[in-house]
């Protein structure tokens, strides 16, 4: 509670290490104060009350004797502003704290000014010096073909270990997969080659390096770990001269589609995600545990990369990748955009794939100029996520996932393309589809829990409203009651002194 009486020089002089050790009574004081000041114009007590203010504030609340710098930088805020009124102070700490603000506010001016002046020129040292930006070919040995996009192709691998020929000995013997074999290999990454040739994939394998760079350092946790890249100095069967690799390290060979597509998921992943085989819950609750526990995490992850002022604009079951640990990780971020700086961000283009994106289908307004110079860009950008919030258009593509994880009928090609046309049909309004559909949906997993995931799922598909809004942030869905502890993670957490193995 805030004090109803403004401190007088008597009791400041009693009571100035212990009345003021709090800053909550601090800041009342002080705002008390200022208010009798402005109506009453008595400067004598507020005068006091600051002198006592910085003296306290440097000896007993922050410490700063104990910090000389924060001592020099506090004492030379004094000098500059020794000769100004104390409404001009009030001005000046005002304007400081809007500063601040808005400076920290998504997607983050100072923490992007960090990164790229301070954390992206350190990491580059770094790299540098371990090796890390200067791979070659002879440094892998390519396995197995996992996957093939637009503009890419996706193999397993491992890294060869120093004074060891195997790269020669696997393309002598014509074996693809020698390096599961060899006990000498023992680290294993993802390779991905970038086609040569095809319109925009160069561009595209560079966007693709640097926002892996980017989330290593902001949010390392959402993606799996960028090793870097290389351009091949020779042609054989695997490698063509000048053609450009990226490398991670090995954290899974299977996305969450591939799981999908057996007839048996969720299921195929309890023991991945838990661990362990829940035992004494009902299969319908352990189907909803395991997809929400899936969930949650792709929702926590394109949560980070949003305030990191990134969004994905391509997420879907293919580009989330399963880690022998159970972690969900985005992958594929070469149609990402930064929308601090307006990279990879061109007005009416953008990547996406017509069976997960948003009806709006561009991630910012069609007339949204080109954007300035990085700085620029940089410094207007809260003005403009807080005007469109961009950040909306990821989640429509996660509320399909949703639906596709909870909805069988939805897992194939053929459900989901009929699924888009009939919610197009209806104004993206999922309860109107619910009454329109021909698809015969089974709704078991979404309405547990009173329906709970059913409402996560019509605020996440659902078409932009007033002022660009109108769909849930991932902040906001992580705040849904979807996620709170309800029936069936009860049972799951009972169930943990019956677990087995699998």
């Amino acid at each position: 509670m805030a004090s109803l009486l403004c401190p007088t020089p008597s009791t400041l002089k009693h009571n100035s290490r212990s009345a003021y050790f709090s800053p909550l009574k601090l800041a009342s004081r002080t705002n008390f104060c200022f208010f009798t000041n402005r109506f009453k114009r008595n400067t004598a007590r507020c005068n006091a009350f600051f002198g006592n203010v910085e003296e306290v504030l440097v000896e007993n609340t922050l410490h700063l004797d104990q910090f000389p710098v924060f001592q020099y930088g506090f004492l030379q805020f004094q000098r500059a502003t020794g000769e100004l009124s104390e409404m001009q102070k009030w001005g000046f700490l005002v304007f400081a704290g809007l500063t601040w603000v808005y400076l920290t506010a998504r997607p983050g001016v100072l923490v992007g000014a960090i990164d790229a002046y301070l954390l992206a020129p350190l990491q580059l040292g770094l790299d540098s010096l371990s090796g890390k930006r200067n791979l070659k070919t002879s440094d892998f040995v390519i396995g197995r073909k996992l996957g093939e996009g637009s503009f890419g192709i996706v193999y397993a691998g491992a890294v060869v270990p120093k004074n060891v020929a195997v790269k020669k000995e696997v393309q002598k013997r014509g074996r693809r997969n020698e390096l599961e074999f060899d006990g000498r290999v023992k680290e294993k990454v993802i390779l991905k080659k970038v086609k040569v040739g095809i319109q925009g994939a160069e561009e595209f394998g560079e966007f693709e390096e640097w926002f892996n760079y980017r989330l290593s350092r902001a949010a390392p946790e959402t993606c799996a770990e960028f090793l870097g890249s290389f351009v091949a100095d020779q042609t054989n069967s695997q490698f063509t001269k000048g053609g450009k690799w990226l490398v991670w390290k090995f954290e899974g060979d299977r996305d969450l589609a591939d799981y999908m597509k057996d007839r048996s998921f969720p299921l195929n992943l309890e023991s991945v995600m838990f661990g362990r085989v829940l035992q004494g819950v009902d299969s319908v609750e352990r189907d909803a545990l395991i997809i929400k526990q899936i969930m949650r995490q792709i929702v926590t992850s394109l949560k980070k990369i949003h305030d990191t002022g990134i969004v994905h604009r391509d997420v879907k079951p293919a580009n989330l990748v399963v880690t022998k640990r159970g972690q969900i990780k985005l992958i594929d971020f070469g149609a990402a955009t930064d929308l601090r700086i307006g990279k990879n961000y061109v007005p009416n283009r953008g990547l996406l794939d017509p069976d997960f994106c948003p009806p709006e289908l561009y991630v910012l307004p069609e007339k949204t100029p080109n954007p300035p110079p990085e700085p620029i860009a940089a410094f207007l950008s809260p003005i403009l996520w807080q005007l469109n919030s961009p950040d909306l258009f990821d989640m429509y593509s996660a509320g399909i996932v949703l639906m596709q994880m909870a909805i069988p009928t939805l897992r194939s090609t053929a459900g989901l393309k009929n699924f888009n046309l009939e919610i197009r049909k209806v104004g993206y309004d999922l309860n109107k589809w619910r009454d329109y559909t021909r698809l015969r949906p089974d709704f078991t997993i979404l309405d547990l829990d009173s329906g709970r995931g059913w409402d996560l799922a019509t605020k996440l598909i659902s078409e932009r409203g007033f002022l660009r809004r109108g769909r849930m942030s991932a902040a906001a869905a992580l705040r849904h009651p979807y996620f709170l502890l309800g029936g069936d993670q009860a049972a799951a957490v009972l169930s943990k002194l019956s677990f087995t193995r699998k």
